[in-house]
């Protein structure tokens, strides 16, 4: 097992200051922002290298969650303003990332929550005590209980904090995923002439472009963003006030409503108080939610790098019809060999995501009584999932779609043998002359395009033009009519 002092950013030879709390008495760096009740939390859950410094969006929901709590706080008279002062400025000094370091404790602890909490409390009462002019761990000036948590329980900030932090995600994500898309798109419209044949099974189907192929990956992903965002509107209702089990035992009358608008100011988003404080204390479902609709895009985009790593297949003894960029060599062994290695990146990306929204289903499924302990492994799948797929989306995009190129002579030399061009020219040579010339196709390996042509059954130019690209993209009336064959087909 790891030191769990690893964690702390502290010397043999540093001072100490020395913090108590219920259990007893320790030492503490007195380089450290963070108290007793975060160093409990380092040495108790050296769990995992998942730590809340690496989330920064996180640690911004924290602070606008203190933040908003000290303005409700200050108004109802609870905390002077030389605290406030100080406490906003120790929030926005958060918000900016300046102090993301004092955040070192696992983000998979037991507790609902509480250390993660007691950290954010602890860092933003030491700031506050300098800026104040005092000395970290003289709570006495900002204490980060009866100050920095006034009116507030676990229950209530430490959720409400995940919400922001997650919408905030929500809205990194957005961009990262729609440029991924007009990539695909890009590549739809370059290749838009290109004629291939379709698959369904994995067997020949009907013809048809390139470019279509491309632009129905974009648009299946363009789809998520509505269930996206569906998913995150649930986000901006939260529980503060809800204190300890939603009764909102130890904060003032009127403060949930003063604490509420404040966050909607802060972010500028349309923030509101949850109609049921006790239900909505203990309700993790929209992390449940949210981690759904991340796994209904990563299937999707599962399924493009699928399909990407088959077209690419090959290069010589494959499918062929598209060449990926060559990102590294593919072997240790056999020379000239490159892989498809960006997009089997993001299949094990895809398969993380997925995998974590099943974490956060079980976990949202062991909620008791008044409480869901588990929220804390919830909030790192959910936030882990999108810090991969923004991650992945522009590796995907810049390292692998964006230099995509097309075979295309492979592509329409493939139509050209492929049985099931019949099925393209039925409309027009009846379905008689089909299966005919199907079945010589297989009998004598003959290509269907050849066949017609010897069994005078089109000219050339009409066959062409049935085949023509811009004839494949939607249904058309061409007015072309089958010759009667000089000698019908075996």
């Amino acid at each position: 097992m790891r030191n769990a002092a690893d964690n702390i950013p502290a010397t043999m030879n540093e001072k100490t200051r020395i913090e108590s709390d219920l259990i007893g008495e320790i030492a503490v760096p007195e380089s450290a922002l963070y108290g007793v009740q975060t160093l409990r939390g380092i040495e108790n859950f050296d769990i995992s290298n998942f730590h809340l410094r690496d989330y920064p969006a996180f640690i911004k929901g924290l602070a606008i969650t203190k933040w908003a709590a000290a303005i409700a706080n200050h108004k109802q008279g609870l905390i002077s303003k030389e605290q406030f002062n100080a406490i906003t400025e120790a929030c926005k000094e958060m918000v900016d990332g300046k102090l993301d370091d004092q955040f070192p404790v696992d983000m998979i602890q037991g507790g609902a929550g509480t250390t993660t909490n007691m950290n954010a409390n602890e860092v933003i009462a030491n700031r506050a005590l300098e800026i104040l002019g005092h000395k970290r761990g003289e709570y006495a000036y900002c204490s980060p209980n009866d100050v920095v948590n006034c009116s507030q329980s676990t229950n209530d900030a430490y959720p409400t904090a995940i919400h922001i932090g997650m919408y905030i995600s929500h809205l990194r994500l957005l961009p990262h995923l729609q440029a991924l898309i007009d990539s695909l798109k890009a590549k739809s419209e370059e290749f838009k002439q290109v004629i291939k044949i379709g698959r369904t099974q994995c067997e020949d189907a009907v013809p048809m472009t390139l470019g279509q192929t491309f632009g129905g990956f974009a648009s299946i992903l363009q789809d998520e963003i509505k269930h996206l965002n569906e998913a995150a509107d649930d986000f901006l209702t939260v529980n503060m006030g809800a204190t300890a089990i939603g009764t909102g035992i130890c904060a003032e009358p009127g403060y949930s409503k003063l604490c509420v608008k404040a966050l909607a100011k802060l972010t500028g988003w349309d923030i509101k108080l949850a109609s049921d404080l006790v239900g909505a204390t203990s309700d993790t479902s929209c992390l449940v939610g949210y981690a759904s609709a991340l796994k209904r895009l990563a299937v999707k985009v599962n399924k493009i790098c699928n399909d990407l790593r088959l077209l690419a297949s090959g290069p010589r003894c494959g499918l062929g019809e598209i060449n990926l960029p060559a990102m590294q060599p593919g072997s240790s062994i056999m020379p000239g060999k490159v892989n498809p290695v960006i997009p089997e990146v993001m299949n094990q990306i895809c398969y993380k995501v997925i995998g974590n929204e099943l974490c956060v289903t079980m976990a949202g499924d062991a909620a008791q009584m008044e409480l869901n302990a588990m929220e804390p492994v919830m909030a790192q799948c959910d936030f882990e999932s999108i810090n991969l797929l923004i991650n992945g989306f522009d590796t995907l995009r810049t390292r692998c779609i964006e230099g995509i190129t097309a075979n295309a002579d492979k592509c329409r030399a493939d139509v050209h043998r492929s049985i099931s061009l019949v099925t393209a020219l039925n409309p027009v040579i009846g379905y008689k002359n089909s299966t005919k010339i199907a079945k010589e196709a297989l009998a004598t390996g003959k290509s269907v395009y050849d066949l017609v042509l010897e069994h005078g059954i089109l000219d050339k130019d009409d066959l062409d033009k049935i085949l023509a690209p811009e004839n494949m993209l939607e249904p058309v009336k061409l007015n072309i009519k089958a010759k009667e064959p000089a000698g019908a087909p075996a």
